[in-house]
């Protein structure tokens, strides 16, 4: 509108403005109703790879009764056979096939790998995890079932432990053991490191802060990284859930607080 007005002034001139004046002012015209988004011409680039089918892996799947009597999904790839000292990967919320094909394409014959839902959300699995004696029947459980698998007896020299999104509580509540954050050798956290803001609900911008209290287990399970004593990768999205901290500021804080620098 402003700008048809600049045209038609610089058009007609002054004395045409002035006799305007005089005229009324024509009625507000009615609201444009709100189009319809058009679909997005835009194509993606940045995905590396395709997105997975499930398909048929080389290897042997067996199931068991696990936390809260949810089942748990072992897989032990063919080559797994040969080997006699093991790697157990435990990954937390998704879909088995995801963490089984994972597993399978790391090469080596040391492999095994077993995935746990327990439900929705972190809390659930840091409350499921937070008595130790839950993830160590865990590990028994996986290691009976491999040995089935097998026909001997196994054991674990590496556990590594993966979460995606709210999986990450169980790994949390895993590390607040002494004796299991010795135990573990390397974490994986797939956009999965969130905490709360104090106070409840109130984000940053409006003068919220994290709560700290979910995040120190990390710091000290990074600081025992950069020591050379274990591995650790985190990976976060831009994605701003609003009611809870995003991965992006709990990383930010990790960096921040072990006097890290992005490259």
């Amino acid at each position: 509108m402003m700008a048809r007005a600049a045209l038609l002034l610089a058009t007609v001139g002054l004395p045409a403005m002035l006799a305007a004046q005089a005229v009324p002012a024509p009625a507000t015209p009615a609201p444009i109703p709100p189009q319809p988004q058009n679909p997005s011409p835009m194509v993606e680039y940045t995905r590396a790879h395709e997105r997975l089918a499930p398909r048929d892996l080389d290897g042997t799947t067996r199931s068991f009764s696990g936390p809260l009597g949810r089942p748990v999904e072992v897989f032990v790839p063919a080559t797994t056979k040969r080997a006699e000292a093991l790697t157990l990967v435990v990954h937390f919320l998704g879909s088995p096939f995801i963490a089984e094909y994972a597993v399978s394409r790391l090469g080596g014959n040391d492999k095994v790998a077993a995935v746990v839902n327990v439900g929705a959300g972190s809390g659930i699995y840091d409350r499921t995890f937070s008595d130790p004696p839950v993830f160590d029947s865990l590990l028994a459980a996986v290691g009976r079932e491999t040995s089935a698998v097998l026909g001997r007896p196994t054991r674990f020299t590496r556990i590594v432990l993966s979460g995606f999104s709210a999986g990450h509580g169980a790994i949390r509540a895993i590390l607040r053991d002494s004796a299991h954050f010795a135990r573990v050798d390397a974490v994986l956290l797939l956009d999965g490191m969130h905490t709360s803001y104090v106070p409840e609900g109130t984000v940053i911008e409006k003068g919220g802060t994290l709560d700290e209290r979910n995040l120190v287990v990390w710091e000290r399970y990074a600081r025992a990284a950069i020591r050379g004593e274990k591995r650790f990768l985190v990976t976060h999205s831009e994605i701003f859930p609003g009611t809870f901290a995003s991965t992006t500021e709990t990383a930010d804080w990790l960096i921040r607080t072990l006097g890290l620098k992005r490259t």
